[in-house]
This record gives structure tokens, C-alpha cells and sequence, in this order.
């Protein structure tokens, strides 16, 4: 490729680059096709350009940009990972796998891959796979709080309520500012009809982040219990 060239690529590719970090995606998306232009095998480009068009939502386009780059660059990480994200968007899970694998095969301890092969298992209806993947996530990254998160989501669908509350009861012993760990336990609770340790989390969270989004519905939650109690009194005194 001559010197020339290769410098106006470069041009396109920084110009699309900045663009992107300032989230113009259209006016990215322009340069990169610029770019690819003159150099039909830059992965960068493609992969910039597949970027862009994740964003714009146009998860097809992406896709094949996606691949476009891993086919010119095998051991092109981002690009597998990418494909697979927009695999999972575009509604098609079984597809993301194949994806993610090979990005586990390029670097096998990325905890954001490992999470999201689970998550694709969960969506091809595989939970026990799903489980599997999640909690090889928790010992392998105990530090990682996505992967205790959707195992106790996982775990509280199939109506494991105990299971799913010791689950986020580990995640907070890693990392007790996890507040929204304490509504999780306490909807297991209630769950199990421990009505007075379900309230006992609901404040817990409450004292914690008394202005978050979530506060109404603790606090509902809170007065739906009160207003069980105090029924369950009344009949008790009849």
C-alpha cells in the first residue's frame, strides 16, 4: 500500500474515531467507509464502522462489518465479543455463542465475555448451562458483581428464592456497598413468607439510598407487608 495511502487512511480513520467518541455515529460511520475505500483490509475500520452502526441500532449492518473485520484479523477479540452483543439484540442468542466462544478462545479470562455466554445460554432457554457459566464466573471473579446478579435473577425465575438470597448475601460480603442486593434478599423473603426479615432488607436498602429510583418500590413493598401484619393481627384478636 502506497505511503500516501496509508496516511489518508489513517486521516479518515482518526477524524471517524474522534467523531465516534463524541457519539456522531452517522458522521463516524462516513469517514470509516472513507477509510475503507482505500484500504479494504483495515479490520480497524470495520470494526469502527460496525461500532457506529450498533449504536445507530442497525444491528445487521453491524453484524457484517463485525464479521468483515474478525475474517480480516482471526484473533480479533472485540470484533467476536461485538458480534456477539449484536447477535443477542438482533434476537438471535444461538448465534452470540458461537461468537463468544471464539472470544473466550482469544482471551479466556475476560469476565465480560464469560458473562455474556451465560446470558445467551439463558436466552436459548439452557438455564442449567447458564447456572454453570455464572458460577464458574463467582469463583473465578468473586469480585465481579454481574455474574451474582443474574444468578440470583436466574435462580429467583425458577422460584429458588433461598437459593437466589444466598447468592446476593455472598455479593454483599464482597461488596457491601452493592445496595440493590438488599432489595433482591428482601423479595426472596417475601417470596419465602419471612415477611419480618423481608422488611428488615427493604429498610436496610432504604437507609442506604433513601432517593434512589428504586425507594418507591421498597417503600411500597414495606407498607404492602405492614398491611398483611396488621391483618393477620386483627384475625388473631377475633
Amino acid at each position: 500500500m502506497a505511503l500516501q495511502s496509508k496516511v489518508k487512511t489513517n486521516n479518515f480513520c482518526q477524524k471517524a474515531d474522534a467523531l465516534r467518541s463524541e457519539k456522531l455515529y452517522q458522521e463516524a460511520a462516513a469517514n470509516y467507509l472513507n477509510a475503507i475505500l482505500i484500504d479494504r483490509n483495515n479490520a480497524q475500520s470495520y470494526f469502527g464502522l460496525g461500532i457506529c452502526y450498533k449504536n445507530l441500532k442497525q444491528y445487521k449492518k453491524a453484524i457484517k462489518y463485525f464479521q468483515t473485520a474478525a475474517k480480516l484479523k482471526d484473533d480479533y477479540f472485540e470484533s467476536y465479543f461485538e458480534l456477539g452483543v449484536c447477535y443477542q439484540l438482533e434476537g438471535i442468542p444461538c448465534r452470540a455463542i458461537k461468537s463468544f466462544i471464539k472470544a473466550l478462545q482469544i482471551n479466556p479470562e475476560s469476565p465480560e465475555a464469560i458473562l455474556q455466554l451465560g446470558i445467551s445460554h439463558e436466552l436459548c432457554e439452557e438455564e442449567d448451562m447458564a447456572l454453570m457459566i455464572y458460577q464458574k464466573l463467582i469463583e473465578n471473579t468473586p469480585e465481579f458483581p454481574q455474574s451474582y446478579e443474574h444468578k440470583s435473577q436466574l435462580l429467583m425465575k425458577q422460584n429458588k428464592f433461598k437459593e437466589a438470597s444466598i447468592i446476593l448475601n455472598n455479593l454483599l460480603k464482597i461488596n457491601p456497598e452493592h445496595f440493590e442486593a438488599y432489595v433482591g434478599i428482601g423479595v426472596c423473603f417475601e417470596k419465602l413468607g419471612k415477611k419480618t426479615d423481608a422488611g428488615r432488607y427493604y429498610r436496610k436498602y432504604l437507609s442506604k439510598q433513601p432517593l434512589s429510583p428504586e425507594s418507591d418500590f421498597v417503600k411500597s413493598r414495606i407498607d404492602v407487608l405492614h398491611s398483611k401484619t396488621s391483618h393477620s393481627h386483627l384475625r388473631c384478636l377475633k
